[in-house]
């Protein structure tokens, strides 16, 4: 691009040379020419006036005292009559410029120049116009080259913001080169580059959060499928194979959990639904982790409460908060049930040391964690209940008590005992 962009600067910038180099060497050769006939012919006629001022006063008129009245390099002969011509200076050979003038006592003056003299002029002429057309030239390569480098580099660089996006390096350079075109080609690459990388931000976190969040059920069904193979009496492996299909539902939405907040972290299916029934779940599922870790897993607090949510996703939330409890707490973990206004309250507390002071809110960032563990955990649990139009809080530092709030169903419009309430 380059080569093309000096080549066609230059290519009009020689044409222009051609076309006013050619008209002007032409007028000034032309202005050259007249301007030695129109010296030649005042020549002439000066000449002329002083031999008719000399023999008008009868003064002697010879070559010898019009010597001095004539310019050097040029040829006058006069003729006066019934005299001999008189000739000064040396007649030149070739062609030649000549003008003759008449006398008013019938003498003419006749005046030559070599007509070489207006050929060195044409040529002293010719080669000042050369030399600023070759200046021309160099100035226009000079721009041209400055132009090429202003359009070409940017295209350079552009070329590399594509092909690093082409190899997954989708970082926005925010560079622009006063060009509108150019800027607005970076415009769209920076803005492909952004998104790009929320597409590979999102990917990665999808990864990692399917990571953390398949781990545990894979854990608990893995334990169910040991018992099964390590068992013999009928009962029990018919009990553990369905808690192991029940862990296999789960699996299965958190599955489809994940790949929708991924999605969306905003769509939801939110029904209403028994807390209870997701509580006991969990102590089903997690009690063989605590027992093998010598630890307990209890709950406690207001029973039958109906809250609105993805029932999956509760279970999920409550599995990290369970799962951070038996990495980082200590003791009897507790889930406790409670009502504060017009929503539903899931705690979940240990008697661990709780989270550290250095850590305190920035607990549910990602990638933030008080031992050596993912620090996406906690995160991913408040996304989920996010999602729902729920909310996950740290309620407490130490002890650690977590809360997770949903919203809740109106009360049941049946009595203690059983019967309908009359409004």
């Amino acid at each position: 691009m380059r080569r093309r962009l000096i080549q066609s600067t230059l290519a009009v910038v020689l044409v222009v040379i051609a076309v006013f180099g050619v008209s002007l060497v032409i007028v000034e050769t032309r202005t050259i020419s007249n301007s030695a006939q129109d010296r030649v012919e005042s020549e002439a006629v000066r000449l002329a006036s002083i031999v008719d001022s000399r023999l008008l006063i009868a003064e002697h008129v010879d070559a010898e005292v019009l010597r001095g009245q004539i310019t050097q390099d040029r040829y006058a002969v006069i003729r006066i009559p019934e005299r001999r011509p008189i000739e000064i200076g040396t007649r030149p050979d070739g062609d030649v410029i000549s003008a003759t003038a008449p006398g008013e006592e019938g003498e003419t003056v006749t005046v030559q120049e070599p007509r070489s003299s207006v050929t060195r002029e044409v040529g002293r002429t010719l080669t000042i116009i050369v030399l600023v057309a070759l200046l021309a030239v160099i100035a226009a390569v000079v721009l041209a080259i400055r132009q090429a480098n202003r359009l070409a580099s940017p295209l350079t660089d552009l070329a590399e913001t594509a092909e690093r996006l082409g190899s997954g390096d989708p970082r926005p350079r925010h560079k622009r080169y006063g060009v509108p075109e150019l800027d607005r080609v970076a415009d769209v690459l920076d803005a492909s580059a952004e998104r790009i990388a929320r597409m590979l931000t999102a990917e990665r976190r999808l990864a990692a959060d399917a990571s953390h969040q398949l781990r545990t059920p894979l854990t608990a069904l893995s334990m169910r499928l040991e018992e099964i193979t390590l068992t013999e009496d009928l009962h029990t492996v018919k009990e553990e194979a369905t808690i192991a299909l029940t862990q296999v539902e789960r699996l299965t939405d958190v599955v489809e959990r994940l790949l929708t907040n991924s999605r969306d972290p905003r769509t939801g299916s939110a029904v209403t639904f028994d807390l209870d029934e997701v509580i006991q779940q969990q102590l089903a599922e997690w009690r063989p982790a605590y027992r093998s870790a010598g630890r307990a897993i209890v709950s406690s607090g207001k029973r039958h409460l109906q809250a609105v949510g993805t029932p999956g996703a509760v279970a999920q939330v409550l599995a990290a908060l369970i799962e951070n409890s038996l990495m980082h707490g200590g003791g009897t973990v507790a889930l406790r049930t409670r009502v504060t206004g017009n929503q539903a309250v899931i705690e979940v507390t240990d008697e661990g040391p709780g989270v550290p002071a250095d850590l305190g809110a920035r607990i549910f960032e990602r990638a933030i964690s008080g031992r050596n563990s993912t620090g996406i955990g906690l995160a991913v649990a408040r996304d989920l209940a996010e999602a729902d139009g729920g909310r996950l809080e740290m309620l407490q530092a130490k002890p650690a008590v977590f809360g997770l709030f949903l919203s809740r169903t109106p009360p049941s419009e049946k009595t203690d005992g059983g019967g309908p309430t009359v409004r």
